[in-house]
């Protein structure tokens, strides 16, 4: 079982990934990827809390200005890059196979893709900082899973299909980044941007109106003749449903809920009154 399975493993990277990428940074097998999501997951869920428990939690206000500035300027490039050299440069909504050619235009979508792969670590750092200022509240289920899931994820469409239909995903989800973290580095700037940030719930209705359309675009292939491999899309639409629902049910509990628990709070003190 062992040897076949080892077997299988070898005809599937040898034959069937990407060989412009096999030589790059973390791009040879998936086992640094795999080994560093599980230990993000150690870290803040079970090592962070546990070095934190008789720590005061830090301010790291400035940290967070910068850190957030460099997401914002970082998904910003990562954006423009999907735009320049695919989506606004002649890319099919409708179908659009990988160019594994060495041109000069398929080479820097593939690089956009590997970037955008690098990106999905550099945001481990949300995770780490609120655990190093005992935000613990928000370090929820869905948090640890959408960012413990999405370098493997991304891993596997650089390897296999740097380009092409699937890197729609990217360019919306860095577009929203481009949103989420300019509301993240206001709020770090202090107290008095706070009248400014109302909108934070329609971050999360963003984050769903995104899966919708992912899951709309991909799902294009499963009724179209369209030289992409069909399991991508399968692949993209079972992120996309569980994503959907995993901040449906967030958003549910944080604002729904709530929302409710005040009307209720407000209408008792209204007939106390």
């Amino acid at each position: 079982m062992w040897n076949s399975i080892t077997e299988n493993y070898n005809i599937i990277m040898n034959e069937y990934s990407d060989k412009r990428v096999k030589d790059w940074f973390l791009m040879s097998s998936p086992l640094p990827t795999i080994t560093i999501c599980l230990s993000y997951a150690f870290i803040v869920k079970i090592l962070g809390p546990w070095l934190m428990r008789n720590r005061k939690p830090f301010q790291l206000r400035k940290t967070l200005i910068y850190y957030n500035l460099f997401q914002v300027l970082f998904s910003t490039w990562i954006f423009y890059e999907a735009w320049a050299s695919a989506w606004g440069n002649g890319y099919s909504l409708r179908c659009e196979p990988v160019d594994y050619s060495m041109s000069p235009s398929a080479m820097r979508v593939a690089r956009g893709c590997w970037w955008y792969y690098i990106s999905k670590f550099t945001e481990f750092f949300d995770t780490f900082f609120f655990v190093m200022r005992k935000k613990y509240d928000q370090v929820s289920t869905l948090h640890v899973i959408h960012h413990g899931i999405m370098p493997m994820s991304v891993w596997f469409g650089v390897k296999f299909t740097p380009g092409g239909h699937s890197t729609f995903f990217g360019f919306l989800n860095t577009f929203i980044h481009i949103i989420m973290y300019t509301y993240y580095l206001l709020a770090a700037l202090g107290p008095h941007m706070q009248k400014y940030l109302w909108w934070k719930k329609y971050l999360t209705v963003l984050q769903m109106i995104q899966f919708i359309m992912v899951f709309l675009h991909a799902s294009q292939l499963l009724f179209t003749d369209c030289d992409y491999p069909k399991a991508f899309a399968w692949f993209i639409l079972m992120h996309a449903v569980l994503f959907y629902f995993l901040f449906y049910n967030f958003y549910k509990q944080s604002y729904t809920k709530r929302e409710v628990k005040q009307k209720i709070s407000q209408k008792k003190k209204d007939d106390d009154d």
